[in-house]
Parts: C-alpha cells; sequence; structure tokens
C-alpha cells in the first residue's frame, strides 16, 4: 500500500485539552495525518476561538474555523468529579494528550501528567505554554504578541526608523505548534521503540528563539544586537523589496552569479563593470548607494513586467501579493490546497489544506470543523464503548455542565 492510500496516523488517539491557537494548530497537524483528533471543550462557550471575530460565517468564528479542521468536539466539565473522571477514561484510551494551559492547571485539575501515566504508561503528553515549565517565567500568560516581543524577533522585523513590528500573522502560536506536532510524532517513534511514553514541554519562547538562527549567530560572533533592516538582508545586496509602477517586489540576487544575469537583463553593463559592486561583500557594504541606484529604475515599470524580465533571466524574484491574491493563486488551486468543505452553519467553506502530501497526492478531503458538542456521544461510545444510558448518567452527575476552566494559558 502506497502512503497516498492510508493516512499516516491512522489509528492514533489525541485527546486535545487545548484552545485559542498553538495547541489547536499542533492538532490540527495531527489530524491532516490521519489522527482522530477529540477536541475537548468547555461547555457552553467552548474554545474561546469560536468568539473571535468578526468575520463570521453563519454564526461561526473564521478565526475558529480556520485552525480547527479534522476534529470531533465533546464537551466536558473538568472542574467537575464526573468530568475530571471521564478524562482521566479518556486519557486511558489515548496515544497522546495535548494541553496549553499555564504550568500547574492541569495539576491542580487533577489531570497532570503524573496522574495521567499512572492510567495510561503509554502515553505521550505534551504540554504547550508560553514560556516552558520550568524558569524563572514558568508563570507568566503566553500571548502571541508578547511572546514575539520577549523572543527577540519583533526588535529586527520592521522600517530601520520605525517602531519594532510583529509579524504579520500569529507566528509566535503557529510555529510552536509546528514544534509541538513534530515533537508529538518523534515520541510516537520513540514509544515504538520503548514500548513507553513520556512528557513533552514545547515552549512558545523558545520555539521563537529558535527562528532568529543566523541572527543569533551575528550576535554571538559579535557580542552586538543585529539592527532591524526592514526587507533588507544583513549580508546580501540587493535581496529585499522594491516598489513597481503598480506594486511591490521582492528581489533575490543571492550571489555574484546572479548578479551578472541581473545586470543583463536590467541592461545595467555599466553598474556590473563597476569593481566596488562585484562581490556580494562589497554590495551589501554599499547597499544604500546600489539601493539609491535601482529605486527609479524599478517604478518605470510593472509588476508583472519586472518579474517577467527577471525570471527569464533566472533571477530569483516574485510579487508582494495580497492575501487574496494567494486565497487565489493557481499554484494552490492546481495542486489541492486552496479547497472548500460544507459546514452545516457556515456553509461552503473555503480553506487552505496541508502543506505535506505524499506519493505526490494532495491531501485527502478534511473533516470540517466541529459544531461545539457535536460529537460528544459518539466519541464516548467509540473510545470507551458507553452507551447513551451511561452518557444520561454522566449528564446528571454534571460531567457536561456549565462552567469549566477560566484560567489563561
Amino acid at each position: 500500500m502506497r502512503w497516498s492510500d492510508a493516512k499516516p496516523l491512522d489509528g492514533i488517539r489525541v485527546l486535545d485539552l487545548c484552545r485559542v491557537v498553538s495547541g489547536p494548530f499542533a492538532t490540527m497537524q495531527l489530524g491532516d495525518l490521519g489522527a482522530d483528533v477529540l477536541k475537548v471543550e468547555e461547555p457552553v462557550r467552548g474554545d474561546e476561538s469560536r468568539t473571535y471575530g468578526p468575520p463570521f460565517c453563519g454564526g461561526e468564528s473564521a478565526y475558529f474555523l480556520s485552525i480547527n479542521r479534522n476534529k470531533r468536539s465533546c464537551v466536558l466539565d473538568l472542574k467537575s468529579e464526573a468530568g475530571r473522571d471521564l478524562a482521566l477514561r479518556l486519557a486511558s484510551a489515548a496515544d497522546v494528550v495535548i494541553e496549553n494551559f499555564r504550568p500547574g492547571t492541569m495539576e491542580r485539575l487533577g489531570l497532570g501528567y503524573e496522574t495521567l501515566a499512572e492510567v495510561n504508561a503509554r502515553l505521550i503528553y505534551c504540554a504547550i505554554s508560553g514560556f516552558g515549565q520550568t524558569g524563572p517565567d514558568v508563570n507568566r500568560p503566553g500571548y502571541d504578541l508578547i511572546v514575539q516581543g520577549e523572543s527577540g524577533v519583533m526588535d529586527i522585523t520592521g522600517d530601520p526608523a520605525g517602531p519594532p513590528t510583529k509579524v504579520g500573522t500569529s507566528i509566535a502560536d503557529l510555529v510552536t505548534g509546528l514544534y509541538g506536532a513534530q515533537a508529538v510524532l518523534s515520541a510516537l517513534m520513540q514509544r515504538e521503540r520503548t514500548g513507553t511514553g513520556g512528557r513533552v514541554d514545547v515552549s512558545m519562547l523558545d520555539a521563537m528563539a529558535s527562528l532568529l538562527t543566523f541572527n543569533a549567530g551575528m550576535y554571538f560572533a559579535t557580542g552586538s544586537s543585529p539592527r532591524r533592516r526592514g526587507n533588507a538582508h544583513p549580508t546580501i545586496s540587493p535581496y529585499e523589496t522594491f516598489q513597481a509602477a503598480d506594486g511591490w517586489i521582492n528581489v533575490g540576487v543571492a550571489n555574484d552569479r546572479f548578479w551578472g544575469a541581473f545586470c543583463e537583463a536590467l541592461d545595467l553593463s555599466e553598474l556590473a563593470m563597476r569593481p566596488e559592486f562585484a562581490r556580494a561583500s562589497n554590495r551589501a557594504a554599499r547597499r544604500d548607494e546600489l539601493k539609491t541606484i535601482l529605486e527609479p529604475i524599478f517604478l518605470a515599470g510593472t509588476r508583472d513586467h519586472w518579474i517577467s524580465t527577471l525570471s527569464a533571466a533566472g533571477v530569483p524574484c516574485g510579487a508582494i501579493r495580497t492575501v487574496g491574491e494567494v486565497c487565489e493563486a493557481p499554484q494552490l488551486s492546481e495542486r489541492g490546497v486552496a479547497r472548500s468543505f460544507a459546514h452545516p452553519s457556515a456553509g461552503d467553506v473555503r480553506y487552505l489544506a496541508s502543506a505535506v502530501r505524499f506519493d505526490d497526492q494532495p491531501p485527502p478531503d478534511a473533516l470540517r470543523p466541529p459544531l461545539l458538542g457535536e460529537h460528544t456521544a459518539t466519541v464516548l461510545a467509540d473510545w470507551l464503548g458507553l452507551q447513551e444510558a451511561d452518557v444520561d448518567r454522566l449528564s446528571g452527575e454534571g460531567a457536561f455542565g456549565r462552567s469549566g476552566i477560566e484560567e489563561e494559558a
């Protein structure tokens, strides 16, 4: 059987005790790979991101819909004894538990790693938090904006003459979710060898700091923090953004070979012969001078003209596209990335599918994001073999009652 004929994580059960972005994005990755993801939500309100908007589609938050496909929803009041006991039973049937509450919250609820490991020695427990499970900042709440700033990423993002600037998407949440999914996959492989589970600690700050890469390397090498350069590269030029007559483009002259092709394509033979621009290091040192020469040239042509001209010469380049242009791009449509599913409230919902494909096949159709508590009875039957009478009894005991977790991650 080819990989594309079956989902790689088929048969893996993930108990998703997450909300908002980082945790749900992690569990969505696992769901995209075929895991059975049971999203446990607070009764009545559910995941906070259900309220994030506008926009709403038929009463459903577009925000929530974007990060909760390939999951089933079950409501549980984890503060009630019946809800806690049911969560323990679900953990005993799970392969993976992922939570993104503030450190100590799960222990106070009686659902910490040590407790869950007692009922399921093969369980992989992944805790996602803002600053990790140890260290002086352990109790600080983790939010994307805060972590973008604390990680140093905002300090190197934005115009040199302007303020520090956040990345335009929730990059701290999203990259942490990717690390979380990667860690779970690694832990599942390790369990195959050892037969036992374990604990995974994923910190938003650690994840974002890891993205500093060469910027951190420059600091370690020199003792000086890199400064904001806008869209310019610290060691390559021209490798930045230029304004065309009708929009913006990126140009990536990443080496001396591309420099020759670039100058030939723009009919700049005299510039190519100037010794002060002959080598990459020279161009980086004289970036401002070079940019002053190139800016009026690019302003004289359209975006499509320059992309066509530079692409024909083999010079890396690309348009600065709007989100709308990306979502409608033929490249994504033809690769089966831009897709849709039917939702009972939101109607036809378009989404961008998983970036992972096997045997050159597009990702399989996704299970639409669930309504709040939509699958409670079904998953309790699937995972625990409970009958309708059992669910009714648990309901009477408060397992699905109004109260829920109020603490933030």
